[in-house]
């Protein structure tokens, strides 16, 4: 077995859940910026520490960004048998909304990456765009969404409304109720 295939000692996998618990926090709340040392730091942690797991504070967010998908993974999972798939497809797409808008880093990332950022997340993402793709059929078999709504202009609608929401402000949730209400029959 070599190094990389050995499992974390239990002080290693605590050390790394705290240094991903505690950035995740950081950088939803001050943004990107914030040095590794200072995660480190909070985290209760020495740098080499954050190091040794995350080589570079790149890793470090794409490791947290994995995570977030992870979650949104298991939220769409728990909705995809719903008595009401309209009601399950619209509350996922608000809580996904919500839960970057309200995050700086994830913000940031998004409008300075110039890139997509499912090619980082790789299988976490193609996970989760099957998971919304369900929902979406669900919802438009039981005609709560327009059948001619596509899972990439889904893609394209979250973009849309979560650059506005983070540039524009104004009342939280506003843009997208207007824009759901585009995907209703």
């Amino acid at each position: 077995m070599t190094e990389t295939e050995r499992p974390l000692r239990a002080d290693a996998r605590r050390n790394r859940a705290r240094v991903l618990e505690v950035a995740q926090e950081v950088f939803e709340t001050e943004g990107l910026a914030v040095p590794v040392d200072e995660v480190a730091r909070r985290a209760g942690v020495g740098i080499g520490t954050v190091y040794r797991h995350f080589p570079t504070k790149e890793a470090l967010f794409e490791a947290i960004l994995i995570s977030r998908v992870d979650a949104l993974v298991a939220d769409a999972k728990a909705l995809a048998d719903a008595d009401d798939p309209g009601a399950a497809f619209f509350g996922f797409f608000v809580r996904m909304i919500e839960k970057v808008v309200g995050n700086k880093a994830l913000g940031e990332a998004l409008a300075t990456s110039g890139r997509d950022l499912s090619d980082v997340m790789g299988p976490a993402s193609q996970e989760l765009r099957a998971e919304q793709d369900h929902l979406l059929a669900r919802a438009q078999q039981a005609g709560a969404v327009r059948t001619d709504v596509t899972g990439a202009d889904l893609k394209a609608i979250l973009v849309g409304i979560i650059a506005a929401e983070r540039h524009i402000g104004g009342e939280p949730g506003r843009l997208g109720a207007i824009m759901f209400q585009a995907l209703r029959p």
